[in-house]
């Protein structure tokens, strides 16, 4: 019989307890195979060893995603290798489970810095800003001197007057944030990680309260930013949305000028300002 072409659960099992070391599990014995026993890596699993047998002969119909959690943990699965699993079990890919991390890779400052007239910044799926480039500080809010606690895209957008001045259509703006806060918090499994940020935002501002209220969802995506800058007046910034590979905690977003007179009024002004503030132009510091 030929071998079969299509991915196999059964297989990808097999191949992942071979890939273990017994002894540095705890598990002695000799063994004819490399890897884990069937029933060694059922017992770590938490599952029957005639069940987990069944799996990866391909019986048993489709196992439950608390299982395949199990099953996950019990071969020491990487995230990349436990979405694999439910994708082969059961053509989905897990629910995401939302673990904050603290700041960001290096590398990912560094194209952040790349942007010399495009502002960006790497927020929270809570929508706190722990990272940003020099255009960025510069055109929209300069996070480093403020407070980790005050590095939130919301609390500024509803308790700061000045941002509130700052946009062309506040009304409009403010809709689409909550929105779109709501649908960041839930994609990356966060829900129940806002409810503190909600509950006081729903205490110090009614706007943000009754915007709340309605229950609107938007899709970050792309579009277009209007906002009035002290320096720079009227400018347009498209902006597009982007997701950080492997971190689902983390968005990136990055604002193009829409014209190549606002591209230079912009480079003007970064280069500017980093001359104030010291020859040496060190970027500002993710959180």
């Amino acid at each position: 019989m030929p071998a079969r072409s299509e991915p196999s659960l059964g297989a990808y099992l097999r191949d992942r307890r071979t890939k273990l070391d017994p002894a540095a599990l705890g598990f002695s014995g000799r063994r004819r195979t490399p890897g884990l026993r069937r029933e060694e890596v059922a017992q770590r699993s938490n599952i029957s060893a005639t069940w987990y047998t069944w799996l990866e002969q391909g019986r048993g119909g489709a196992p439950s995603a608390d299982v395949l959690n199990r099953i996950a943990a019990g071969l020491m699965l990487t995230e990349p290798e436990r979405e694999h699993v439910f994708m082969l079990a059961l053509g989905r890919p897990p629910e995401v489970r939302y673990r904050p991390q603290e700041g960001i890779t290096p590398r990912l400052q560094r194209l952040l810095d790349t942007l010399e007239v495009s502002p960006a910044l790497i927020k929270t799926a809570t929508w706190d800003v722990v990272a940003w480039n020099r255009a960025a500080a510069v055109v929209m809010t300069n996070w480093e001197p403020l407070p980790p606690g005050e590095r939130n895209i919301l609390r500024r957008m509803f308790g700061d007057p000045r941002v509130r001045t700052a946009q062309q259509d506040w009304d409009s703006v403010a809709r689409f944030v909550v929105g779109a806060f709501r649908a960041d918090a839930v994609r990356a499994g966060a829900a129940s990680e806002v409810g503190e940020l909600v509950d006081e935002l729903c205490r110090t501002s009614p706007d943000f309260a009754a915007l709340w209220r309605e229950n609107d969802v938007h899709a970050h995506g792309d579009g277009v930013k209007r906002l009035r800058h002290p320096v720079l007046g009227p400018i347009e910034l498209e902006f597009s949305a982007f997701a950080v590979d492997g971190r689902p905690d983390l968005g990136m977003i990055v604002y193009n000028p829409v014209t190549p007179e606002v591209r230079e009024r912009i480079r003007t002004l970064v280069h500017a300002r980093q001359g104030e503030n010291g020859a040496d132009g060190s970027p500002p510091k993710a959180a």
